[in-house]
């Protein structure tokens, strides 16, 4: 009759608290460990690819204090990465305004506020981004309305990402467990109370991950307002590239810089993910 392996270990493990901390403890940071070295591997596979290319180092460092925004422009304006942020916080900030507003129109009882809610979402949702642009900044004056190129792009982009976060925002409420809300009324809880305290921590775990994707994709998307001739980070480096023409360098020197830029989006991201998915960790 064959013997049956020795479990005394296993149980032993089982049975101290200790051990079984340290193993759960091990694993996260091993997996961070693999991930970090897999990143390195790829970085350095990706840097000696640019390297085989001839690229003119010299070039990027003589023009990436504009492309960073650290030189401001002839007009004394800020150019380059300083603009694109400055243009995607301003859109940040007024397209949560809209989305909000509009999913609070569309949960309404209010037919006229639903109506408006639907119809803003269904116009900005189903017209291209670089047509909106084009309209609020060179169709407009025709009607005798005459926007700038910094405040068409920020409008541009509030209202068409404010009509996709407005469904996010929808969506994360509608999530919340109608029981939550319920339980909260009978403890006497005010409705603005519960709607801060209850809902909204609960509705922003559902939330924050569509977000922050679309917050990202706002981020590259003000490269649309090149198209206006503000110096921005996308109009800096195809001037620098024309100029020069060394299009290699300047467009991969945009392209990283967007890149560490949404690294960054992409941290604050995880870090909101983590804090407001507490209670539904595995």
């Amino acid at each position: 009759m064959a013997q049956l392996p020795d479990v005394k270990p296993i149980v032993a493990e089982k049975s101290n608290p200790a051990l079984a901390d340290a193993s759960l403890s091990a694993t996260p940071r091993a997996f961070k460990i693999k991930t970090l070295i897999t990143w390195l591997v790829l970085l350095s596979l990706l840097f000696s690819l640019f390297g085989k290319m001839g690229l003119q180092w010299d070039l990027i460092e003589q023009k990436l204090p504009f492309l960073l925004g650290l030189r401001l422009s002839p007009d004394g304006f800020i150019q380059g990465a300083a603009l694109t942020l400055l243009i995607t916080a301003c859109s940040m900030f007024f397209c949560l305004l809209l989305g909000l507003i509009t999913a609070l129109g569309r949960m309404s009882d209010n037919a006229v506020a639903f109506g408006c809610a639907t119809f803003y979402a269904s116009l900005f949702r189903g017209t291209p981004l670089l047509v909106q642009v084009l309209i609020i900044y060179l169709a407009l004056p025709q009607a005798g309305i005459v926007l700038g190129a910094l405040s068409s792009g920020i409008i541009a982009l509030s209202l068409n990402y404010g009509a996709y976060l407005a469904e996010t925002i929808r969506s994360g409420v509608l999530s919340v467990p109608r029981g939550q809300k319920e339980a909260a009324m009978a403890l006497g809880l005010s409705p603005w109370t519960v709607a801060v305290h209850v809902t909204a921590p609960q509705a922003l775990r559902i939330i924050i991950p569509p977000a922050g994707s679309m917050f990202i994709s706002m981020l590259k998307d003000s490269s649309l307002v090149s198209l206006m001739g503000l110096w921005e980070l996308n109009f800096l480096a195809q001037s620098y590239g024309r100029s020069t023409y060394r299009y290699m360098e300047m467009l991969a020197t945009a392209a990283a810089i967007y890149w560490i830029m949404s690294i960054v989006f992409e941290l604050i991201q995880s870090r909101l993910e983590r804090r407001f998915g507490q209670g539904y960790r595995r």
